[in-house]
């Protein structure tokens, strides 16, 4: 053998037993799941992100055999909890729960700290429904032309909360304020918590929450629903007239909800997650409660989800371009 054939030589074989442990150490890491796994909700207890993570992670801790715990991480509209999954370890054990924010905050923030689409795994969407225009007891409007017409009168003087900049609840109340040519000064939060604290006590008496949270201060009395968001009326309500036939023609918004991981995560674990969410998504008991709460559980395919936040963010990227919008 050549001199040169056997640097080769040595070469190849320095090559080969480097990748050796790195083989035989994927070979031994044992099935996924084999430890807890976090998921993580980048906004405080109490909305619609929340919900559906408590109520998948307990199916999947019962059909996986592995605990999986939630934990809230709220800050910049959900920016800051995205942040931490989008810098986790791509091995399926770190998960978050979005909402549409996911989609919107890219026409809002001037600079994000990771690229939305680039940095995550999508697995799949939970769950979609409207959300509600409620005001608090009192505001003298009982339906959507007296609230505009109130609003007109007293411009810049009526404030709205949300759950934070760039959330449906934000994105409702400015197309609302667009639709209606009306003044609604925004007040965000770090979680439907403290904007509901704030709404129940009339500090700010205007809200646009999802069904799945906010029907509960409506049947209790302690804010008054006035129309919800979508084209149609809601099954869980459907004495509650949209806002689109209320005085506001056209005017429509939907809240959806999805499962993420990290970019990189081994498509067998995407695989197992997707598979195992949609099943739970199937179970009657949860079915049930997500109806109840206003939302139509949905699943999908990673492809097909992927393509449906590419989709979302081409489509609020319009809204927040024709509205200036920007995080305040």
């Amino acid at each position: 053998m050549t001199e040169r054939g056997t640097t080769l030589g040595h070469r190849l074989l320095a090559c080969a037993l480097s990748v050796a442990p790195c083989a035989a150490a994927r070979a031994q890491e044992p099935p996924y799941p084999s430890k807890p796994v976090r998921i993580i909700v980048p906004f405080l207890p109490g909305g619609g992100t929340d919900l559906l993570a408590r109520i998948i992670g307990q199916k999947l801790t019962e059909s996986l055999g592995v605990t999986f715990v939630v934990e809230n991480r709220a800050g910049a509209g959900g920016v800051v909890g995205a942040d931490v999954v989008a810098k986790a370890r791509a091995d399926g054990y770190t998960l978050i729960t979005v909402s549409a924010s996911h989609a919107i905050n890219p026409s809002i923030y001037k600079k994000l700290p990771f690229d939305p689409v680039r940095d995550f795994a999508p697995i799949t969407t939970l769950a979609g429904g409207p959300n509600l225009l409620v005001v608090h007891p009192s505001i003298p409007a009982r339906n959507v032309k007296e609230l505009v017409t109130l609003a007109k009168a007293r411009p810049g003087m009526i404030a709205y909360a949300s759950a934070g900049t760039g959330t449906p609840p934000h994105l409702g109340g400015e197309l609302f304020k667009s639709m209606a040519g009306i003044d609604l000064i925004h007040v965000p939060y770090k979680g439907n918590g403290p904007a509901y604290t704030d709404l129940i006590s009339g500090q700010v008496p205007v809200m646009f929450p999802n069904v799945s949270t906010g029907m509960q201060y409506v049947k209790a009395g302690r804010v008054r629903a006035l129309a919800v968001t979508s084209i149609t009326r809601t099954r869980i309500a459907p004495e509650i007239p949209t806002i689109d036939e209320s005085g506001v023609p056209g005017y429509e918004l939907n809240s959806w909800y999805g499962m993420l991981t990290t970019a990189g995560t081994p498509p067998a674990t995407v695989s197992r997650l997707q598979f195992e969410i949609a099943k739970a998504l199937q179970l009657p008991d949860v079915r049930e409660k997500l109806i109840s709460q206003g939302m139509e559980p949905t699943a999908n395919t990673p492809v097909e989800f992927a393509a449906m936040i590419t989709a979302e963010i081409a489509k609020w990227a319009k809204v927040a371009k024709l509205s200036g919008l920007k995080a305040e």
